[in-house]
């Protein structure tokens, strides 16, 4: 869970670069459309106060003045058009960002939470891991070397488990039920004899339920 919550966050992070760069470069373009639309701006005032001043007598200068007027109007508007719509784009990317970032905090609260549970799961197991390790350790103080250093061999060489209870007539090592032979075998042996399974290997603890 942890893991997967690390990964989203990677990812998060990701989508959120990408889209402040997206944002970034709509900014840039909004800043050069708006430059644009004030530059044409500029054009129509100074055209304007050259046609109030009236210091312009010849006709023909005067028509294409106005002309140039028409033709600025036209793309003023053009301009403004390009303008709003790079305006949008900019609120949605930045708004993308947000929505992002916000996501990211939250996740990141969550997987505080996570980091602290399984930092307290992984105290707890330490802990139970002590005490197994005392009792085991006193348990096999009691335990004759021979037979100590016999299951630590079956132990190496089977995952870790050197003995196994034998519950109705099968060896919970590896799960098989022992020959009609073998059960008789065991139902001779001396209590305290130690017995093993013919298949696995492993000692064989019997109990009560050993259905012997």
């Amino acid at each position: 869970m942890l893991a997967e919550v690390d990964a989203r966050l990677a990812r998060l992070h990701d989508e959120i670069v990408a889209a402040e760069t997206i944002a970034g470069d709509l900014e840039v373009e909004q800043e050069q459309a708006d430059r644009d639309v004030e530059q044409v701006r500029e054009r129509r005032r100074r055209d304007q106060d050259l046609l109030d001043s009236g210091s312009i007598g010849d006709p023909k200068q005067l028509q294409a003045i106005q002309s140039e007027m028409e033709n600025l109007v036209r793309r003023q508007s053009d301009l403004e058009d390009i303008e709003l719509e790079v305006m949008e784009r900019v609120e949605g990317a930045r708004a993308a960002v947000a929505h992002l970032t916000a996501e990211r905090a939250s996740l990141s609260g969550e997987r505080d939470v996570l980091a602290q549970r399984v930092s307290d799961q992984l105290a707890d197991i330490e802990a139970e891991r002590t005490t197994v390790v005392a009792e085991r350790e006193h348990i096999a103080a009691e335990i004759p070397a021979d037979l100590l250093g016999l299951y630590d061999r079956i132990r190496a060489d089977h995952g870790g488990v050197g003995a196994a209870p034998l519950h109705r007539g099968s060896c919970q090592g590896c799960r098989l039920a022992l020959p009609p032979t073998e059960i008789e075998a065991l139902r001779a042996a001396a209590p305290d004899a130690v017995v093993r399974c013919e298949e696995c290997r492993r000692i064989l603890v019997r109990t009560f339920e050993s259905g012997l």
